[in-house]
């Protein structure tokens, strides 16, 4: 796992819990408008059907309320910036887990993971330390893994359903930043700007840094253009020659960073 830096970007707390929420009413209102037998379509995970998905994405929100349930760890053991790079040796449990939801009533499921979400944060503080499998975390800083999990869940079942559903700019902003950031601590330097407006823009690959004028390195897409590049969901190559990402530098090629996670 690649040593996260010291954290450098904040998230407003007030802003990022009612993303979570709001990404989830989108995605609910659009799960539950799809004909029974949309839910059992193939999508782009694996084996997973549709219905498995829409589990999954309320299982990611229902882990919130679940976690503040049980004792709160001694110390933190996971900063933000490690979350990417940890995700990856918990893909086979977190199959079996999605496998063993009961999805038979997806309306009573969603409603119940939105009034427990609700409940369970009105009275719990940022700093309250949750015991995830992956490593003890703030519970603000597992709010910010939710609206990666969130957006880029909305992404996966909008392609398998071709239903467009609507992403809160929040969380759409935090979930690009978190990635950007995650590229920026995999590849340290400042040959190389990434930009992702409006929401992000950083620096990374060693070689000389840009300090001012026109950078000699620049990447530019748009945020579900890099959200799919650093989650396996697009292909660099692919997205240049549509136009979707723009590259110029001899140091612009980040086909070999990608992607940051699966």
């Amino acid at each position: 796992m690649p040593p996260a830096k010291k954290r450098t970007r904040s998230y407003d707390s007030a802003k990022i819990r009612a993303a979570v929420s709001a990404q989830f009413g989108h995605v609910r209102d659009a799960v539950l408008a799809l004909p029974p037998e949309a839910l059992d379509g193939p999508t782009r995970l694996g084996e997973w059907t549709v219905r498995d998905l829409a589990g999954h994405i309320a299982w990611m929100v229902d882990s919130v309320p679940a976690l503040l349930a049980r004792p709160e760890p001694a110390k933190q053991g996971l900063a933000l910036l490690d979350w990417p790079f940890a995700t990856a040796p918990a893909a086979e449990r977190i199959d079996e887990h999605t496998r063993g939801l009961d999805t038979a009533d997806l309306g009573a499921l969603y409603d119940r993971t939105r009034e427990a979400y609700d409940a369970a944060l009105a009275d719990a503080a940022d700093a309250r330390l949750l015991p995830v499998s992956l490593g003890a975390m703030t519970l603000a800083d597992f709010l910010v893994t939710r609206t990666v999990e969130l957006v880029v869940h909305t992404d996966d079942l909008s392609a398998a359903t071709g239903v467009g559903i609507p992403y809160d700019r929040q969380a759409l902003a935090a979930c690009t930043r978190l990635l950007a950031d995650t590229l920026a601590v995999t590849a340290p330097g400042g040959a190389v700007e990434v930009r992702v407006p409006p929401f992000a823009v950083v620096q990374c690959v060693e070689g000389p840094r840009h300090t001012r004028g026109t950078p000699p390195n620049v990447v530019e897409t748009d945020p579900l253009t890099w959200i799919r590049l650093a989650t396996g969901r697009a292909e660099w190559a692919v997205e240049l020659d549509a136009a979707r990402v723009s590259a110029s530098g001899e140091r612009a090629d980040l086909s070999g960073l990608l992607p940051l996670m699966g």
